[in-house]
């Protein structure tokens, strides 16, 4: 079956985090992302890993999970010879994506003005921290710093914890998951007319409007949210929406009718509670009353009770336990693929279907400038000025027997 973007070809300048997924998206629907990596050491994610461990040999875990069907040409972007590499690629490219810090790429000769004078079809999307311009113009732009600048680390836990980061880099996603839908609608709009156009994204904006029901009511309403002292799970949400624990474990409740919730609890005399600005109100005392009913049995327990009366509720889940959960199994979340140096790996699938056009994981992340040779083939080098290129340190091509 065809992909939705076959035929599309992305040049892929990003690193870390943000960009990388962005433009992993984009492969995973069929379009041809090739990414320039750094010279001699590539994308900074190459070195770095967790509890340091490695996939395989120097295989980075944090490299490989944003970074599949991709291709890799690991180019001297500084030397004239590389300059005129990149130049010829941009000529039969749809997409640009880089996520450095704004004026790096001018500087380096890769601007939108300079590569729309070459191909002025192109579609160029820069990914940046705080935006292209203003006060914030120098600072770095990273997800941690980006999510206290927001806020968002003064929504989650409880008043008396302080700042409490989110558990995962949501700014860097979100912001990938918006450039994605910025360069599709550019696509479509090319489609129509035949013109390109420049695109600018940014971690804090996309951190913002994520949290855009909050902000809404906090300006228009007045009203100034407070975290709970108890597990609540929402600052602007009263009992019993939250995480309880069990005996062996911890359920999570969410929205659920009141008179249902006793019921299921078997305490008549929590329905004194049963007023919305009540359940607000006294969300903390509320909880704990909750809680110690909540200890008395298992969570399976409390799953078939709840469930049997159609609350909303789930079993918490550690993140080693997410791969036995059936509904997990059962959408084949996580799926097995070869990579050249670390043999099997899983990764996450692609979170959706399409029924045309389905997405497919056609290639594990490459290793560093992997597919240059053919790359440049593809663009008219013959092997010998492959091999000079090489020769002389402009390009850098990883290979499994070297």
């Amino acid at each position: 079956m065809k992909q939705a973007l076959e035929g599309v070809k992305v040049l892929d300048f990003t690193q870390l985090l943000q960009g990388p997924y962005a433009t992993q998206m984009l492969g995973d629907l069929g379009a041809d992302v090739i990414k320039v990596e750094r010279h001699g050491s590539g994308d900074i994610y190459r070195g770095m890993t967790f509890f340091n461990k490695w996939v395989a040999e120097d295989e980075s875990p944090c490299f490989m999970a944003w970074n599949r069907n991709k291709r890799s040409i690991s180019v001297d972007v500084k030397s004239e010879e590389g300059k005129k590499i990149l130049y010829k690629l941009v000529e039969t490219a749809d997409v640009v994506m880089e996520n450095f810090r704004p004026g790096v790429m001018e500087r380096l000769g890769f601007g939108y003005e300079t590569l729309k004078a070459i191909n002025p079809k192109i579609i160029y999307c820069s990914a940046s921290g705080w935006g292209d311009d203003g006060p914030y113009l120098t600072r770095p732009g990273q997800d941690l710093l980006v999510q206290s600048v927001s806020g968002a680390v003064m929504t989650s836990g409880k008043s008396t914890d302080g700042p409490v980061a989110l558990g995962t880099a949501l700014c860097d996603q979100v912001n990938a998951l918006n450039s994605v839908y910025a360069i599709l609608a550019a696509l479509f709009y090319r489609e129509r007319t035949g013109i390109g156009q420049e695109i600018k994204s940014n971690l804090l904006s996309s951190a913002i409007a994520f949290q855009m029901q909050d902000f809404f009511t906090i300006q228009n309403l007045g009203q100034t949210f407070t975290r709970p002292n108890s597990g609540i799970g929402h600052p602007g949400n009263g009992a019993p929406f939250g995480t309880y624990e069990t005996s062996d474990g911890y359920i999570t409740i969410a929205m659920s009718p009141w008179h249902k919730m006793v019921t299921a609890l078997g305490d008549e005399s929590l329905e004194v509670y049963n007023d919305p600005q009540t359940l607000y109100d006294k969300r903390d005392e509320i909880y704990y009353k909750i809680e110690a009913i909540t200890k008395t049995k298992t969570t399976d327990e409390w799953l078939e009770i709840m469930l049997g009366l159609d609350l909303w509720v789930s079993k918490v889940n550690n993140q080693e336990d997410v791969e036995q959960d059936p509904q997990v199994i059962h959408n084949k979340t996580f799926v097995d693929i070869e990579h050249p140096k670390a043999g099997n790996v899983k990764v996450t699938n692609i979170p959706f279907t399409m029924s045309e056009t389905p997405g497919k994981i056609s290639r594990p992340s490459p290793m560093l400038g992997e597919h240059g040779p053919e790359i440049l083939q593809e663009i008219g080098y013959s092997q010998d000025e492959i091999n000079a290129l090489e020769s002389n340190n402009i390009i850098t091509v990883e290979r499994l027997n070297k």
